[in-house]
């Protein structure tokens, strides 16, 4: 007998890189009957429709929830209250509602409250993505060996919370329960942090003069590339997180100035063994994510590009660092 699939009807809202990566591997690894999808952009759906990453799509987001048991709201942060409104009243008794935001006690705050009583809500934010966006940027691999962390409310339905775990394990996450202000917190050292530093180093660099630009761009570094690329996501996502997560990126950035400026007075002051312990003990954490599997060395620029195998992937940056070394 064949087995039956997770979910009978899955309704994904928002068909950008994560929504359509989610809708991929839904389909490949037939975690359920039927994907509905909706997205506000026109083009975005039409695109979405030649690519047939949904079996069908509704032509409103009440339609496209109606009889699913799992909606996943897959948009900015900054959209959700204005979609969980207008979803509201197609959504279906005993229909699981979820997202993939990087800011959870906003989406608590923006969505809760037009649920309704019937309608079970556990926010979730699968900790994986690339710079590009758009339909064609998703691939069925994306959550391949990340972490998903799911972020349930106080007295959140525990089958509930259940089915959605066996969803992203079998998407090929690793999921954690954590509360929703400690994630946002720990999102803001992990993500959100460095993703404004980014922005702030890469528009520097579009301030100099002209000529200056130009040879940053023709001469740039391994760092300064890096920094590009993450400088190149999504603008309208990454301002919806800012202004959500003001309170635990304004802490750490606090905190970060400061070690900033110790740095500064450091190399103003030729106090080398100070650098020298630092860079030190920053190398450290750069092992502990080659040591937990999260260092993310495949080209993801490709889509459909699959993973390489983990110990692979710890062999090339192993083999980088002592590159390094030498």
């Amino acid at each position: 007998m064949k087995e039956q699939p997770l979910f009978k009807r899955v309704a994904i809202l928002g068909i950008g890189l994560i929504g359509s990566s989610l809708a991929r591997v839904i389909r490949s690894r037939q975690l359920a009957g039927e994907i509905v999808g909706f997205d506000a952009s026109p083009s975005v759906e039409a695109r979405a429709r030649e690519l047939e990453l949904c079996d069908r799509f509704g032509k409103t987001a009440a339609d496209a929830v109606s009889g699913a048991d799992l909606v996943m709201l897959c948009v900015p942060v900054g959209a959700n209250a204005e979609l969980a409104e207008a979803m509201a009243g197609g959504l279906t008794a005993g229909a699981i509602v979820s997202d993939v935001g990087s800011v959870k006690r906003a989406v608590i705050r923006d969505v809760g409250p037009f649920l309704p009583e019937a309608v079970h809500f556990v926010p979730g934010h699968p900790i994986a993505g690339t710079e590009h966006s758009g339909p064609d940027a998703g691939f069925a691999d994306l959550f391949e060996n990340r972490y998903a962390i799911l972020t349930p409310p106080p007295g959140s339905d525990e089958e509930a919370i259940a089915k959605l775990r066996a969803l992203w394990e079998a998407c090929g996450s690793h999921v954690e329960i954590m509360e929703a202000s400690h994630h946002d917190k720990v999102l803001a050292v992990t993500s959100h942090l460095p993703h404004l530093i980014a922005y702030t180093i890469v528009g520097t660099a579009f301030d100099l003069e002209a000529s200056e630009r130009q040879e940053v761009i023709r001469y740039s570094a391994g760092g300064f590339r890096d920094f590009t690329r993450i400088a190149g996501s999504d603008p309208v996502m990454w301002r919806d997180v800012f202004l959500n997560n003001r309170e635990a990126v304004l802490e750490m950035l606090q905190r970060f100035s400061e070690d900033l400026m110790a740095l500064q007075r450091a190399i103003r002051w030729g106090e080398g063994q100070t650098l020298e312990d630092l860079f030190r003990r920053t190398r450290e954490i750069r092992r502990g994510v080659i040591e937990m599997r999260q260092a993310g060395t495949f080209d993801a620029r490709e889509p459909g590009k699959v993973p390489p195998p983990i110990q692979e992937a710890e062999d090339v940056q192993e083999a980088a660092a002592e590159k390094d070394d030498a």
